[in-house]
């Protein structure tokens, strides 16, 4: 790849504990197409225990920098003030770039006139492809649908998303008290301004599916208080008490979503057959009280989770 007009990029990545999964990411960055000296990888330690400046110190590409704040949008704003790029990628620890990962998604960048940002395609796989779990099932058609979001939700997944540096000097940061949704949140702002969000299939990285109960219980307890905290965001002059609130989440948000659920995993023609739509199913019962009942502890007073 010609070194011609190419921008300089800074890759953003924010780590918690991840140290196993973060060397696959940076041996996959190392081996990009695009030119070396054309860019850098910032890993951005958001308080882990696990020693993470070991790892990133085997790769040339990239530097450690350290977030106390709890979460990953505080550490992805601690990258942005230390990156030297015009463009800025945003990829995750448990992510697995392709090769010509950054020269497609700075290629899209550059040739589509007022382009807020390009979120790629993040490709889900299963730990055993030909058998995989209820939660994978669940998991590869629910989260990081990148076409879906950027399309319908006007917003990229970080998980895999191109932007320019001055999109933020325009629009501003990422909210840094959100643990979840900050990345909807942005991406809603540089919509409303008026830039132009486009989804590419070719620039992408890989995601695992999660295959625990563990796993995805962390995530839609995260979830769940990303929603409710933006939802505090978007509706601050709100007169419903905290009473009116638990009755509505009582009797509104426990009932179980029985017909959304069946369409959205028996006509999904991901599935194949119907002992995975009813796996999916199954799980889709489970998370949805896993939320509500963060939902009411939130309400309660407590904190959301990273």
């Amino acid at each position: 790849m010609s070194n011609f007009s190419n921008p300089f990029v800074s890759v953003i990545i924010p780590v918690f504990n991840d140290s196993k999964r973060l060397k696959t990411c940076l041996e996959a960055l190392e081996k990009q197409t695009y030119p070396k000296n054309l860019y850098e990888v910032i890993v951005v330690d958001n308080g882990s225990d696990e020693i993470i400046e070991k790892v990133v110190g085997q790769f040339k590409q990239a530097f450690a920098s350290y977030e106390s704040q709890p979460g990953s949008y505080a550490a992805r704003n601690k990258g942005i003030s230390l990156a030297k790029g015009k463009v800025i990628a945003f990829t995750d620890s448990d992510c697995i770039p392709a090769q010509n990962w950054l020269e497609i998604g700075v290629k899209h960048l550059l040739s589509v006139p007022n382009c807020g940002l390009i979120g790629g395609e993040i490709e889900i796989f299963f730990k055993d492809p030909s058998h995989p779990t209820a939660i994978e099932l669940y998991d590869s058609v629910v989260f990081l649908q990148q076409k879906r979001l950027i399309e319908e939700e006007k917003y990229g997944a970080t998980a895999n998303v191109l932007t320019f540096k001055n999109i933020f000097e325009d629009v501003g940061l990422f909210n840094d008290r959100l643990k979840s949704g900050g990345d909807k949140e942005w991406g809603q702002r540089v919509f409303a301004r008026g830039y132009l969000l486009v989804y590419a299939v070719d620039s992408k990285v890989k995601h695992p599916a999660r295959n625990s109960l563990e796993q995805i219980y962390a995530k839609a307890t995260r979830i769940s208080g990303g929603i409710y905290e933006l939802d505090k965001l978007y509706n601050k002059n709100s007169t419903n008490s905290l009473p009116t609130q638990l009755m509505k989440t009582l009797f509104v948000d426990l009932r179980p979503p029985l017909r959304s659920a069946f369409h959205k995993f028996y006509l999904d023609k991901r599935l194949k057959n119907k002992q995975q739509k009813t796996q999916a199913f199954t799980v889709a019962l489970i998370v949805h009280y896993f939320k509500c009942f963060e939902k009411i502890r939130i309400q309660l007073g407590g904190s959301s989770r990273r």
